[in-house]
Parts: C-alpha cells; sequence; structure tokens
C-alpha cells in the first residue's frame, strides 16, 4: 500500500551546495573549508590516478591534511566496516566521496557512522547517487541487499565535467537509463511516501518532468559529444540531469517498478558486469509495460535508450537464452514487501511482473527489427 500510515506532511530535500562546471576541483579548497581540515578521501585506485592525485594536490596547497582510504569496488557493510575503522583512526573531521556510484554510497555511510560531514565529488555521471540521503549496499558477491537511510543529504556536492568529461560515453548512457526512469517512476509513485518520510511536493514533480525533459532534449547529442570529449552546453545539460535533478526527482519523487526489478536482476550472475543505469533502463520498458502505455509513448522511450546504447532486450543485456524460471526468480525478487514496486497504483503480483518482463524484450525486439537499429560506434 503506497501510504499504509496516512501520511499527510510533503517533503522535498536535497544537499546543501551543488557545484558544476569544467575546472571545479581547482577550486575545492574554498567550497571544503567550512567543512573542517582533516578529510578522509574515500576513492579506489583508478580514480585516484584520473583526479586523486589532482584534489590532493590542490587541497594541501589550501591547508587541508588528506587521509587517502582506498575503496575496494563494492558498496557493502563489510567495505563500509573496515573503511569506518580507518577513519577513527585517522580522527578525520570530515568524508569527501570521490568517484562513481560505490564510492559514494560507501563514503556515505562511513560519514554517517562517524556524524561528520561529508563532500561528493562524482567523477561521473553514470547515477543519481551523489546528492541523496541514502545509500544502496549490495553483498560482496554484487546482490543487492538494502537501501541504508540517513537523516541529512550531503553537506556538498561538486561535479568538476572536466574531468566527467573523459568518462567512458557508457557512463553517461548508463547515467541516463537511471534519470529517464525518474520521471516514469514518480508518475506511478504520487501517492506514495518518498524517501524523505513525507509525500511528493509540487516542485518534486517539476524537477521530475524537467529532468526528463532535458534527457529528451540533449540525450543523444551530449553522448555524442562524450564520444569525443567536446564539453558542450549539451553535455552540461545532461550531467546536470543524471546528476541533480535525478537526484532530487527520485529521493523526493518516489520511485516504483523500474528499480525494482533492477534490483531483481541483481540476482542473475551474468548481469554482474551492467551497470546500474544500464539495467535500471529495461526496467523502464517494464514499467512502461505494467503502466499499459500505448505503443507511440512505449516507442518515444525504447527510441531515446537505444540511441545512446542502453541494452533494452534479454540479448543486449547479455542474457540471450536467459530462463522462464530465472525471469520469475526475478520477478520475486521484485515484489520482495519491502520493495518499492509496491507503488504502482496497479495490481501487481510476481505472475504480472514476470510477464511485464518478457514483454519488454519483445517490444524492444520489435521495434529493432522494424526499424533496422543498429549500436553505434
Amino acid at each position: 500500500m503506497p501510504n499504509p500510515k496516512h501520511i499527510t506532511e510533503r517533503i522535498f530535500q536535497g544537499p546543501q551546495k551543488y557545484i558544476q562546471g569544467p575546472n571545479a576541483i581547482k577550486n575545492s579548497g574554498q567550497y571544503l573549508k567550512a567543512l573542517g581540515k582533516k578529510p578522509l578521501l574515500t576513492v579506489d585506485d583508478n580514480v585516484y590516478e584520473i583526479a586523486g592525485k589532482n584534489l590532493i594536490s590542490v587541497l594541501e596547497k589550501n591547508g587541508f591534511t588528506i587521509h587517502r582510504a582506498r575503496f575496494r569496488g563494492e558498496a557493502s557493510v563489510k567495505e563500509i566496516d573496515r573503511l569506518t575503522v580507518e577513519a577513527k583512526d585517522a580522527q578525520v573531521d570530515f568524508v569527501i566521496a570521490l568517484g562513481g556510484g560505490k564510492t559514494i554510497d560507501t563514503s556515505k555511510a562511513i560519514a554517517n557512522h562517524l556524524g561528520v560531514p561529508i563532500a561528493v565529488m562524482s567523477t561521473t555521471a553514470s547515477t543519481d547517487a551523489p546528492c541523496s540521503a541514502l545509500s544502496v549496499l549490495y553483498s560482496e558477491e554484487g546482490l543487492f541487499e538494502s537501501y541504508r537511510f540517513y537523516q541529512w543529504n550531503p553537506n556538498l556536492v561538486l561535479v568538476d565535467t572536466s574531468v566527467v568529461i573523459n568518462a567512458p560515453p557508457r557512463m553517461l548512457a548508463a547515467g541516463i537509463g537511471d534519470a529517464l526512469a525518474t520521471n516514469v517512476e514518480a508518475r506511478q509513485a504520487r501517492y506514495s511516501v518518498n524517501f524523505g518520510g513525507g509525500m511528493p511536493t509540487e516542485l518534486a514533480g517539476a524537477v521530475c518532468r524537467t529532468c526528463e525533459g532535458t534527457l529528451f532534449r540533449y540525450g543523444k547529442q551530449a553522448y555524442e559529444a562524450n564520444k569525443t570529449r567536446s564539453l558542450t552546453p549539451a553535455f552540461e545539460a545532461v550531467v546536470e540531469a543524471n546528476t541533480l535533478l535525478s537526484g532530487l526527482g527520485f529521493e523526493t519523487g518516489g520511485i516504483a517498478a523500474a528499480h525494482a526489478i533492477h534490483n531483481g536482476f541483481t540476482a542473475i550472475e551474468a548481469m554482474h558486469g551492467l551497470m546500474h543505469g544500464e539495467k535500471v533502463a529495461f526496467g523502464i520498458v517494464c514499467q512502461l509495460i505494467l503502466d499499459g502505455a500505448d505503443t507511440a509513448e512505449l516507442e518515444r522511450y525504447i527510441d531515446l535508450m537505444l540511441s545512446v546504447d542502453l541494452p533494452i532486450t534479454f540479448e543486449l543485456l547479455g542474457i540471450p537464452k536467459v530462463t522462464d524460471a530465472e525471469l520469475r526468480a526475478v520477478a520475486k525478487a521484485a515484489c520482495a514487501p519491502t520493495e518499492t514496486i509496491w507503488n504502482m497504483e496497479r495490481a501487481i503480483n510476481e505472475d504480472i511482473v514476470f510477464h511485464a518482463i518478457k514483454g519488454a524484450d519483445t517490444a524492444s525486439r520489435e521495434f529493432i527489427r522494424r526499424t533496422g537499429w543498429r549500436k553505434s560506434a
């Protein structure tokens, strides 16, 4: 039931400050000084080479003492506990998350354990994790486990687009898949309690619609710009949609079936190499099927997602021989009692979701056959 406690208060929440632009890391010292002087920098080895060394150099010149914590790749309870102990031993006074979604979600959990501020510096536009007051946690093997909620959103979110533009275009596309779900899900969750514990505001709805409109206007153009590392206005607009608009939208507008089906797909080991937004993209088609979307509306979304090479058939997802038994397991996980699929206004059960998943693959394959779509270079 969307609102079992009959909550009437409306809640909108977000980060205290959001900053985006080329070479923003160069000015990070002036934005971070209000948070402390001795941060824990959570970063994996790859991102450390790409942006971490530069950030440390900038901050040390501004009088900060940085303790680098090496993130090992999975947003798991074990990893959170390990790095929290390291942070306590280093006596840090705030946390900096530098990297992608799992680094960010792990860092938010660490900051919450320590009771200190957090600054999020996203190096990709592949996720809307930076702005939210929650983490998505996985097992050590990569299976979805739970959401963890916090009282406050990040104190600062900084996105250096001169770093983001150098990330693979696949990451931007995954962010588009995640962000495109925002309005699709919020439309169904409008009578449900949001992640802030209240009902969605009118502003949340406006943010969700703006997010979707931005993606339809600029998504393909931004994706192509990313391929040539061209820092264009379209690219900046889509980075903002993927990060800020989607982040505000999903947290205060609510989510529904697309993300629940994503969570179900984490049970299929062959899909563990896919990015979050790639699995969510297929979930969008599933949700539109569940919504009873007409053909024109359904194909509008399919066309955009294919234009940025998002995988929305079983074959493109890398599971061409997936069995009905496996898909029924996905449907069962998506319909777990605590899942967001119950925010849907339509009747839902495991059998309905199973057939929606198969129907999504069928609809996308038929569109590809009829239009002659081919994956771009």
